[in-house]
């Protein structure tokens, strides 16, 4: 057990081991699956699979060294700096896709359209009909015909769902420093519940895009940027409604104190950067 102000050494451990073994599967099948080799789908199954047993048991091990005391104040540091950089390469990750967004609206389409170096008749006579309006699918109307998704619809109820569940979080965090752990529960039930909420949602706009506004994946740019930006935050939110899951079924156990609870908090942030992430979805993507 690590004392006050001892170094803590973490004991040997097998789970990075598995991890990259799970990752390289999942990585492999993923290959295979795009050349349509037909063991990559199994591949990536048996990968994911890996991926989640590696998860399960680490995430097990942390916990259960936790409540055992064996952590100090070196390890919550160094816990707290872990989760503040993968934060940071969250955003860095957004903004990859947020700037290939603003990249093809702010230059690239004007461009094809004949503003700045181009001359005003050459994507005029590459391209007959071509309009530099957003949205498009751009030059040749690629994927075909579609319908831009709007904002005032489940965007806008999402957005509505989204944010409440960040005020609901914060309720939960108060309850926990109040020591009351009914308000921590409620608070944590009601965010898992509009977190989920918020997924089926999405899923529900996904399936109209598909089968009645002709929006996929391979609707040219704006098709692309779509769903690769909402896509992924949708990823998110399913990811940071699990995380809150455990966390919940933690807090019924009895496991946080108002002194000792960071794997809640990092749970929040992680969720409090979800809402912020989707609040520019909603203004670029959606709404603008």
């Amino acid at each position: 057990m690590a004392t006050k102000d001892a170094y803590y050494l973490p004991h040997k451990a097998s789970w990075p081991i598995v991890g990259s073994i799970g990752l390289t599967t999942l990585l492999v099948g993923f290959a295979n699956y795009l050349n349509g080799s037909s063991i990559g789908g199994t591949l990536m199954l048996l990968g994911a699979a890996i991926v989640i047993f590696m998860m399960a048991g680490w995430f097990g091990s942390v916990i259960s060294e936790s409540v055992a005391g064996l952590y100090n104040q070196q390890v919550d540091s160094s816990f707290r700096m872990g989760m503040i950089w993968f934060i940071t390469s969250e955003v860095f990750f957004f903004a990859a896709f947020f700037g290939a967004l603003f990249y093809a609206r702010i230059y690239s389409v004007p461009w094809l359209g004949g503003e700045g170096s181009f001359s005003a008749g050459a994507t005029g006579d590459l391209w007959q009909g071509f309009q530099a309006i957003w949205p498009t699918n751009g030059p040749g109307q690629v994927g075909g015909e579609f319908e831009p998704m709007g904002a005032w619809g489940v965007p806008a109820l999402n957005t509505l769902i989204l944010l409440s569940s960040g005020g609901t979080v914060t309720w939960a965090h108060w309850g926990l420093l109040a020591n009351n752990r009914g308000q921590l529960i409620k608070g944590l039930i009601a965010t898992v519940a509009l977190g989920f909420l918020f997924v089926i949602l999405q899923g529900v706009e996904y399936h109209e895009a598909y089968t009645e506004m002709g929006l996929t994946l391979g609707s040219g740019i704006y098709g692309s940027t779509f769903f690769m930006l909402t896509g992924f935050h949708g990823l998110h939110v399913t990811i940071g409604a699990i995380i809150l899951t455990v966390v919940l079924l933690r807090s019924i156990r009895g496991h946080f104190s108002p002194d000792h609870h960071f794997a809640f908090e990092a749970a929040a942030w992680y969720w409090h950067f979800v809402d912020v992430v989707w609040l520019g979805l909603f203004i670029f993507v959606y709404w603008l």
